[in-house]
């Protein structure tokens, strides 16, 4: 049976009702489970719990951004597969989020009050990627899941080893993100120019540094 085709008014309201939910709580997830979940943790000192809170907090902001990214490039790109395949991206990037909130909380600290703003800015970037062509919004995508994996990778050497229920989360968020760039570029996107990259690098690093007070 064929599937049902939105017009771009009904994407809209859906992006609208999922920007909601990312912001404010109750996102669309898998039904994959908290890889956290029946992982003991060692003890861990209050200046290793406020930079594991700190730094899970910019993670959570960064999925945030990303599932935004998604959703934007969804709106706008040509190909319905490229599309279709965006947003199974997205439902996998909330479980990222759900899990990075939940360990934020258990980390007694909050998420990122700027999150409208992180979802805002990052909503118009994808759907300006989305309207340069598929091949660049993928290429985009594979641009951005890189990007995160550097800082994923610099979370993990920064949290405490006693932290383990954030290794946890961060390890498959890592693997996550590396299939979705490796899809991304297998679907046809094209490498970005070096000064695009630049600019996306300054950019996270901006928010990045502001997510970690904010």
């Amino acid at each position: 049976m064929e599937g049902i085709r939105f017009s771009q008014l009904d994407r809209a309201i859906i992006n609208f009702d999922s920007a909601l939910r990312t912001v404010f709580g109750a996102t669309e997830i898998t039904e994959r489970p908290n890889p956290s979940l029946g992982i003991e943790e060692g003890m861990l000192s209050e200046k290793e719990r406020k930079l594991s809170g700190r730094l899970m907090r910019i993670n959570h902001a960064g999925e945030v951004a990303a599932q935004a990214l998604y959703m934007g490039q969804a709106l706008t790109a040509n190909l319905t597969e490229v599309r279709e395949a965006m947003e199974i991206s997205a439902r996998e990037e909330n479980d990222h989020l759900v899990w990075c909130k939940c360990r934020v909380q258990e980390l007694s600290t909050h998420v990122s009050y700027l999150s409208p703003f992180w979802y805002g800015g990052s909503l118009m970037i994808g759907a300006l990627a989305g309207i340069a062509g598929d091949k660049w919004s993928l290429g985009f995508i594979a641009e951005t899941e890189h990007q995160v994996i550097k800082h994923l990778d610099g979370h993990l050497d920064q949290i405490s080893v006693h932290d383990t229920r954030s290794h946890a989360i961060l390890n498959q968020m890592r693997e996550d993100e590396s299939r979705h760039a490796t899809a991304a570029l297998e679907a046809g996107g094209a490498e970005l120019p070096t000064p695009i990259k630049i600019i996306m690098g300054i950019t996270s690093k901006l928010m990045t540094r502001t997510a970690y007070w904010i």
